[in-house]
């Protein structure tokens, strides 16, 4: 429920209606608008009373939240939700920021020589598991805390910030030590422990839709999330599964508009896995820009031939540095434009 407030309220007429709401028994949240101000009511509402709000000075109208998400809907908030990465990078404003790198960190050289080649190329940040969760236990599963530590250091030397995998309630904390955004696999979509979790670290976090999840399953996650007090969600399409075997995955482009009605949570688009294929991946992250996507998450290695994993699917580093600027191509066509990063940013 919201308690929408007149744009001409006071200040103490807010606290009021804050007070009010707590002395009922429920969590109220304020949420500045351009315009005027709402307060959200967290919680069983079905039985509170509009009454004892709808009369109180300053309020405009009461709003019931109809759909089973709340706080990540556009009813909630309608404006945009921005999230900054750095001062440079952030996803759900005009820019759009490009995440590349391997699947895996396999080595201090590997990951070094990916970041190298990522930021030449116009990738404005990095990606990397060094915690791969895989379908075979005889997979590869990365290199744990050494390869956070290669990430940091790759970081070091590039000023790219990183984005890599937690995948259990009990490890995200050590990966938010290092990484600038903690993902959170489509595997884990649903892992409620961790979207706890993830909830209560002060890190942006990536959540990838799972291999077979709605669109209201992946804003529901999202919910866990924003309810234990971390609003810095960044959703992201990855494909779903589908009974054709060509591509690995379905793409769903249409869920990028969708969900971008819905809520006011950025969504960035990762073709890789959506197609399993490089021949596929340049076509399918031009069209996720022209949907609107608010950034891309693309794998790129130095040598695909001998990835650990997921080489079948990862741009050569000349096929990115192409890539990227198709992108800019498109992004001025409709009015926005490929993030980049300050030359000081640069390591040595």
């Amino acid at each position: 429920m919201l308690v929408v407030m007149r744009s001409d309220a006071a200040g103490e007429e807010i606290s009021s209606i804050i007070q009010t709401i707590e002395e009922l028994g429920f969590q109220a949240r304020e949420i500045r608008g351009v315009q005027r101000t709402a307060i959200g009511i967290v919680g069983g509402v079905d039985g509170l009373d509009e009454s004892s709000l709808r009369g109180l000075p300053g309020v405009s109208e009461i709003i019931r939240i109809t759909r089973p998400f709340k706080l990540v809907s556009r009813e909630w908030k309608p404006e945009n939700t921005v999230v900054a990465v750095s001062d440079c990078v952030s996803f759900g404003g005009k820019s759009i920021p490009i995440i590349a790198g391997p699947c895996s960190v396999e080595s201090e050289a590997q990951i070094i020589e990916a970041a190298t080649v990522a930021r030449a190329a116009g990738a404005t940040l990095l990606r990397g598991g060094a915690f791969k969760p895989r379908s075979s236990p005889y997979s590869f599963q990365g290199l744990g805390i050494d390869g956070l530590k290669l990430l940091a250091r790759a970081r070091e030397l590039t000023g790219l910030p990183i984005v890599t995998e937690a995948i259990d309630p009990q490890g995200i904390n050590i990966v938010s030590e290092y990484a600038d955004i903690v993902q959170i696999g489509a595997r884990n979509m649903q892992n409620y422990s961790l979207l706890k979790e993830a909830g209560k670290i002060e890190k942006p976090i990536l959540l990838k839709r799972g291999l077979a999840s709605t669109i209201t399953e992946l804003l529901l996650s999202a919910e866990y999330i924003l309810t234990e007090g971390n609003d810095r969600v960044i959703l992201c399409e990855r494909g779903i599964r589908g009974f054709d075997t060509p591509a690995r995955n379905i793409f769903d482009l249409t869920s990028i508009p969708i969900i971008q009605g819905l809520s006011h949570l950025p969504i960035i688009a990762d073709p890789s896995h959506g197609t399993g294929s490089r021949e596929y991946v340049p076509s399918m992250a031009l069209a996720a820009v022209a949907a609107g996507a608010d950034g891309l998450m693309v794998e790129m290695h130095p040598d695909p031939a001998r990835a650990l994993s997921d080489g079948a699917q990862s741009l050569y580093p000349a096929q990115l540095t192409e890539l990227v600027t198709q992108i800019k191509e498109i992004a001025s066509t409709i009015g926005r434009e490929v993030a980049a990063l300050a030359t000081a940013t640069i390591g040595t």
